[in-house]
């Protein structure tokens, strides 16, 4: 029994640790895009919104404890550069200030449009500190006390949702091919996988601190925990994506806060707006937690303590709580660029060390794949800020899945074979 609750603990922690903001804005406005086309959206985008972050999570427990253990299968110093760039990342730079801004703009403002950005960030960012501070507490809280509130407000929406639908699917614009794609690249940049090689870690010393310390319990509990977490975001992601398709709106120009207040005011009625102000405000909040506490212990870690985790988590606060003044969209407009960086190259370590790791034990063809998505996702970053002449825009279209930022997938698949191969034949006769 005590198993069961560990898991059910740092499942539903893990859960609520990927389910931020965004997550709950982007399925709604999905489903009125596929209209008739739900189910193999909800496919699609649970493949990469749901699939590839559990595959994170394997991938840094396979290969230890950290992400830096999963980066040294390449290159030591690739994990402590790359990690500290994710972290940057989904941490006070982009991912930490949204957290803070969407739960202004979404969940506070329109019940009161009088009230300072300064001192709701400032609010949510206290709080923020107190549960993170202490960090061997951080999976405990997050899980026992602030997810199940979460998922009872998410579980009554959907189910009402279902049981007594406003509207039906309409027939989409969208052949059934296109919703897979939409559903797929969406699900893609919900960006989970950077959190996911992350958190990893906070999942792994929690499992170690309920007593979990051989390698097949700890994998045991991680890996069920992992497949509880993801069960609930299919169930959710899945649910939001329906309301969103039955939802009678027409119009994909919708701004994707107000989709959502009108799905959920259509079906809990006057508790409509109260259920999404606290769904937001949950969301962000337990994100931002779980980002504060693995910022402080990936950088403390990094200096190997000369920087102190506490000193870290409130410098972290401090830096989010400024940035979050500039808004939503200032800072997703900021972010692109960077995260369309870094993404294909955490995509890519992920996949190969999950799929290739127990086969291909030399370095070599790791560093090849990385090589090559690093170089597609440069040349996919000129071509977001505008750096590249109309012809050098042609010759990178020609990329396969370059249209939907997934050109990275062949190339790397290419070095990677081609490196393994010459590898392979080099060391045939001793081999033999």
């Amino acid at each position: 029994m005590k198993k069961i609750g560990d898991i059910a603990t740092i499942g539903f922690a893990l859960f609520a640790m990927f389910f931020g903001a965004g997550n709950l804005l982007l399925p709604p406005f999905i489903g009125i895009q596929v209209g008739s086309h739900v189910w193999i959206t909800i496919l699609a985008f649970g493949l990469t919104g749901i699939l590839l972050p559990f595959l994170g999570i394997l991938a840094v427990t396979r290969s230890g404890e950290t992400f830096n253990d999963l980066g040294n299968r390449v290159n030591k110093n690739l994990a402590s550069l790359l990690g500290a760039i994710i972290m940057i990342c989904i941490g006070p730079l982009i991912a930490l200030p949204r957290t803070a801004a969407t739960t202004y703009e979404v969940g506070i403002l329109p019940s009161f449009p009088t009230s300072n950005p300064l001192w709701t960030s400032l609010v949510f960012f206290i709080v923020v500190w107190l549960f993170a501070i202490v960090p061997s507490k951080v999976v405990d809280l997050v899980g026992n006390v602030l997810t199940p509130f979460l998922l009872i407000i998410l579980t009554i929406l959907v189910v009402a949702g279902i049981v007594h639908p406003t509207g039906s699917p309409s027939a989409a614009a969208l052949s059934s091919t296109e919703s897979f794609l939409l559903g797929f690249t969406e699900g893609y940049q919900t960006l989970d996988v950077l959190a996911s090689v992350i958190f990893a870690s906070i999942i792994i010393a929690a499992t170690r601190a309920k007593g979990y310390h051989s390698i097949p319990e700890k994998n045991a509990v991680v890996i069920a925990a992992g497949v509880l977490a993801a069960t609930c975001l299919l169930f959710i992601y899945g649910g939001l994506i329906y309301l969103g398709a039955t939802a009678g709106i027409q119009d994909t120009s919708v701004k994707r806060s107000e989709l959502l207040i009108h799905i959920s005011n259509s079906v809990l009625g006057k508790y409509g707006s109260l259920a999404i102000a606290l769904s937001i405000a949950l969301a962000c909040l337990t994100t931002a937690i779980a980002l504060a506490a693995a910022v402080g212990t990936f950088f403390s870690r990094l200096t190997r303590g000369k920087l102190g985790y506490k000193l870290l988590v409130t410098l972290t606060c401090l830096i989010s709580a400024v940035l979050s003044i500039t808004g939503v969209d200032n800072i997703i407009q900021f972010a692109y660029p960077p995260l369309a960086f870094v993404y294909p190259i955490v995509i890519t370590l992920v996949l190969y060390v999950v799929f290739f790791g127990r086969l291909v034990t030399w370095k070599s063809p790791y560093i090849a794949a990385l090589i090559a998505s690093t170089i597609v996702a440069t040349c996919n970053v000129l071509h977001i800020l505008g750096l590249l002449a109309p012809k050098q825009v042609a010759v990178l279209n020609k990329i396969p899945f370059f249209s939907y930022e997934l050109g990275w997938v062949i190339p790397s698949l290419l070095a990677f074979c081609i490196t393994w191969g010459v590898g392979w034949i080099r060391n045939k006769p001793a081999r033999a």
